[in-house]
């Protein structure tokens, strides 16, 4: 599947008119504010797992991070993945994001086998078709929010600097955007890491423990503003975390347990 053949997928996506197909939930919301899971017939996943094993082998010691790992996510879904520390999250999240190779299974992402794309191939997804979240945020110290936000517009080869400005107002850091990071909130810190992500339009966002270093009203304000984001722009997320309060923001809700991917259900209510 071409770039442009996914492009016009999500668009088809937004309006509510896609191809018969796959089936995904979205989630709206009515008149009143009321939160409800709306089927959707979506023409193939943004991501697809299939069987997918990583094995580390460590002073003789085989260690079995993913065990048969199956997983589909879909445009606009939120899919949360629960797991205490150490469970898998993080080398599930390397995995899609191509930064490390499955030992055995398949992973596409917007349509391309990441084993069959070289280095290149890998790093240009990345710049252009996936936002990344951290815990710690990750902003680069001796940059301005503006500056950290550009950046990655410009590695996705945009050089609109409109579009990182439309991304700090939407998370509300209007006017904020001369500060450099040592001078925020790390809740406006993380709010600059959301702008970051969703500044260069991806298609998917992996987000690490994105509430893991804030308190629990400063976490439960990123999340209402990530989620509404994602849903605004038909962005998939993928959000890795171990706090059971995160499960009401998804669509759908996975755990791992010692390498096992456990699926939970669509309904994260």
């Amino acid at each position: 599947m071409t770039v442009l053949s996914i492009d016009r997928m999500i668009c088809a996506a937004s309006r509510a008119w896609c191809v018969k197909g796959w089936s995904c939930y979205n989630t709206i919301f009515t008149g009143s504010g009321k939160k409800e899971k709306a089927m959707r017939n979506c023409e193939a996943p943004i991501v697809q797992m299939e069987q997918v094993w990583k094995i580390f082998q460590t002073n003789g010691q085989q260690t079995e991070a993913l065990r048969g790992a199956d997983l589909s996510l879909y445009p606009g879904q939120v899919l949360l993945l629960l797991g205490k520390s150490g469970s898998g999250k993080t080398t599930l999240l390397n995995l899609i994001a191509g930064l490390d190779f499955p030992t055995k299974g398949r992973i596409q992402v917007g349509g391309r086998d990441l084993q069959s794309l070289r280095e290149r191939g890998r790093t240009q997804l990345r710049r252009h078709r996936l936002g990344f979240i951290f815990q710690f945020f990750n902003l680069l110290p001796t940059l301005t929010a503006f500056e950290n936000v550009m950046l990655s517009v410009e590695l996705a080869g945009k050089k609109d600097r409109q579009l990182a400005h439309r991304a700090l107002e939407e998370v509300d850091l209007k006017g904020m955007g001369h500060r450099y990071p040592h001078e925020l909130s790390g809740g406006e810190q993380q709010r600059v890491a959301v702008a970051r992500a969703l500044a260069k339009k991806p298609l998917l966002i992996l987000a690490d423990e994105p509430t893991g270093n804030l308190d629990t009203q400063t976490g439960d304000m990123i999340l209402d503003l990530l989620v509404r984001r994602c849903r605004e722009e038909t962005t998939s997320l993928l959000m890795a975390s171990h706090a059971q309060r995160t499960r009401h923001y998804a669509d759908k809700v996975m755990r791992m347990e010692d390498g096992w991917l456990v699926d939970l259900g669509v309904d994260g209510d």
